[in-house]
């Protein structure tokens, strides 16, 4: 007898195709527009570019990436300037959304090694705690942080951008942390105990070389959520003005200033997919096995 077992339905493949199709085209869409010129992506759709390839320029990231010219008149003359370009925003975004990966996942890793394997008072009921916190919306948190952050001088700054993103961050990687480090072989650590190995040196070189998987895949969430995230960088960064921007408040300002102007928006959109791609497809290998950790046992 064939195995069908790993053979898919007629039905299933044409689901699939569908979906991948919905997805496909308004991307392919906004991927075409980005390099057509303004006056042919104002008086046309995108799939006319097929038949008209004179349209397409690369004028639009040259703007997005540069700035856009324009001149600037005083008494001793004029000369051209640039504007807020989405490179400067590209460097900020890196630079929030790195330390806002790196730090909770060290921190997360640590407390989940703590409720997986050492015994305190209290454990169960601080772990509880900490979950519950996955239910509360973080916007109920921004104006108290604000403050706080006014009254320390951490408002407008990278500092202030990385502990918040921390603290929201480390309720759903503990979570995932703990389900992965509580299922690993007790035995395994047992034997690094008997040979006189510390809980921090266990932790360090047992724990979180065992633990990449599921490591990769909060890093995934985390850095998809921080690269993408506007509403806390609007929040946090509001006072630090232009050299602070990230790219996703950059394309919320030229979709405010130009907001006709769709070829300049969408090749600022693919100019801030570019690096979420890349880290999704670098660790995509672990995401599954990071996701489905802890969720069998025995």
């Amino acid at each position: 007898m064939k195995d069908k077992t790993n053979r898919s339905s007629p039905l299933v493949t044409f689901v699939l195709l569908l979906f991948c199709f919905v997805w496909i085209v308004p991307t392919l869409g906004i991927f075409v527009t980005s390099f057509r010129n303004a006056d042919a992506a104002s008086s046309s759709g995108w799939w006319t570019a097929i038949t008209s390839l004179k349209d397409f320029t690369l004028d639009n990231y040259d703007q997005v990436l540069f700035g856009q010219r324009f001149s600037v008149g005083n008494a001793a003359g004029t000369k051209m300037v640039r504007s807020a370009t989405m490179a400067s925003a590209f460097l900020s975004s890196i630079a929030v959304t790195l330390p806002s990966v790196i730090i909770p996942i060290f921190i997360a890793a640590a407390a989940a090694y703590g409720f997986a394997w050492l015994k305190f008072k209290g454990r169960n009921v601080l772990f509880a705690l900490i979950i519950a916190l996955l239910v509360v919306p973080l916007q109920i948190a921004l104006i108290p942080i604000l403050k706080d952050y006014q009254n320390l001088g951490l408002n407008g700054t990278y500092l202030g951008m990385w502990l918040a993103h921390t603290g929201f961050g480390l309720p759903l990687a503990t979570y995932m942390m703990f389900n992965y480090i509580s299922s690993l072989d007790r035995s395994i650590l047992e034997s690094a105990f008997i040979d006189g190995a510390s809980h921090f040196q266990t932790f360090m070189q047992i724990i979180i070389p065992l633990s990449v998987p599921v490591i990769a895949s909060f890093a995934i969430f985390q850095f998809i959520w921080v690269w993408n995230d506007m509403l806390v960088s609007l929040v946090f960064l509001s006072g630090a003005g232009q050299k602070a921007e990230v790219v996703t408040v950059r394309l919320m300002n030229m979709a405010g200033t130009r907001g006709t102007d769709w070829h300049l928006l969408t090749a600022g959109a693919f100019v801030s997919m570019i690096l979420p791609l890349g880290v999704f497809l670098g660790l995509q290998k672990f995401f599954v096995r990071g996701l489905l950790a802890g969720s069998v046992k025995g």
